[in-house]
């Protein structure tokens, strides 16, 4: 079938909630996907940081082909033999004390909200219904009622009304505004340490230690959203350590299983995570050993293989290069931290996406996000080889006054 039926298909019988790039994806083995036609493309989006450790990472997918027809599923009703072993490792690596398993990352966002509001009530001593939540414009978190309550993002929230009430908005990078904000009903600050689907938004250099300084001084509790951020996707395995604070709850997930399963978490001490009792929370998928086993393996590749130290020292180096497009016809700004990037186009460039468009064509799958920001986030498996071949790719289509016109100018060479 071509692609072209593909889309068809799709059209007709699925929901509208997504306006994908028309390329149709067949396979992939690392940084590579190849297409139902054939055609080879290096993936530059890795599936918004789900695989930081390239696609079908062999020794990811060993470990999900031996345990599926092991054990799948017990449900929380029962223990099984591989959820230890997860948090042992997660727990481990990360330094914190206890792990909550979910699946996706809107149910760890979920999670830790609940957490910290029954923390304020049964630790801080908040009164009933009084604690908020602060959260921050142009944020992303999820896509359940509570959390578009506090999105900023008006398609997010048209017609899905009534929203969840307890969250307070400011302005992401104030300083004055986040102080001016906290008061002693604040359970907690919930925060992406850079934002993603906000286009690669980084916060002034400090501003992470000013939200922990009073998170501290209201006996508030710091959340961080490390969905897309964590995991090695910024040089760091986690974003909010490139201020050196720890905050009190970690959300993550995406490359938790290097894109195999979802699997997500909450991570918290136990000075957090015992207001959870019997009953209080659950899932029952979260914690399945599938799950258990994928995620497993998926840190150990992190670790193994260094592809935390690949994303600092290559992400430096593709920041650095692309930078030098700034102030170009179309470029406004090029930002990020890691292998985590954003460019950043100025208004009268016609939107992001007919660049994407191009670049897909010419073999370097990319997104658009909010018009103007065209994201880049290889799996951190990349080589500094590969690496600069998509750079090239995506520096002659910045640079090309009509991007089109490139399209034409290759069928004209190919013939």
């Amino acid at each position: 079938m071509d692609s072209q039926k593909f889309v068809e298909l799709e059209e007709r019988f699925g929901a509208h909630n997504y306006h994908p790039l028309d390329v149709i994806i067949d396979r992939g083995e690392g940084v590579w996907v190849w297409d139902v036609e054939g055609k080879k493309y290096m993936d530059c989006l890795a599936a918004y940081s789900a695989v930081n450790q390239g696609h079908c990472h062999p020794r990811i997918v060993e470990a999900l082909l031996e345990q599926a027809p092991r054990l799948s599923l017990t449900s929380r009703a029962f223990r099984n033999n591989r959820l230890a072993g997860f948090y042992e490792k997660l727990a481990k690596l990360t330094g914190f004390d206890k792990v909550l398993p979910m699946n996706t990352g809107a149910e760890a966002v979920e999670t830790a909200i609940k957490a910290a509001r029954k923390w304020a009530y049964t630790v801080k001593g908040t009164a009933e219904d009084q604690a908020e939540i602060i959260v921050f414009d142009g944020n992303f978190h999820g896509r359940t009622t509570t959390i578009v309550s506090f999105s900023t993002e008006a398609q997010s929230r048209n017609g899905f009304g009534p929203f969840t009430p307890g969250f307070k908005i400011v302005p992401y990078g104030d300083f004055d505004a986040i102080s001016e904000a906290m008061h002693g009903d604040v359970a907690a600050i919930l925060i992406e340490p850079i934002q993603g689907e906000g286009g690669i938004i980084v916060p002034p250099h400090g501003f992470l230690k000013h939200l922990r300084d009073l998170a501290d001084e209201h006996n508030s509790l710091l959340m961080m959203d490390e969905i897309q951020a964590g995991l090695g996707r910024t040089g760091k395995l986690f974003a909010y350590q490139h201020e050196g604070i720890r905050p009190d709850v970690v959300v993550i997930g995406k490359a938790l299983s290097g894109g195999l399963y979802p699997v997500s978490a909450m991570l918290a001490d136990d000075a957090v995570m015992s207001v959870f009792h019997p009953g209080d929370h659950g899932s029952t998928y979260g914690g399945n050993p599938v799950a258990a086993a994928v995620a497993m393996a998926a840190l150990d590749v992190l670790v193994d293989e260094k592809l935390i130290e690949n994303s600092a020292s290559l992400g430096a180096y593709a920041i650095e290069r692309l930078k030098k497009l700034e102030g170009d016809a179309h470029v406004k700004e090029v930002r990020g931290k890691g292998l985590w990037i954003g460019i950043e186009l100025h208004e009268s460039s016609g939107g992001a996406r007919r660049f994407c468009e191009v670049m897909q064509h010419r073999g370097v799958l990319c997104k658009e996000t909010h018009v103007h920001v065209i994201r880049l986030a290889p799996p951190l498996i990349v080589t500094r080889e590969q690496l600069d071949w998509a750079l090239d790719i995506i520096e002659t289509t910045l640079a090309a006054d009509d991007p089109k016109s490139l399209l034409l100018e290759e069928a004209v060479s190919v013939s």
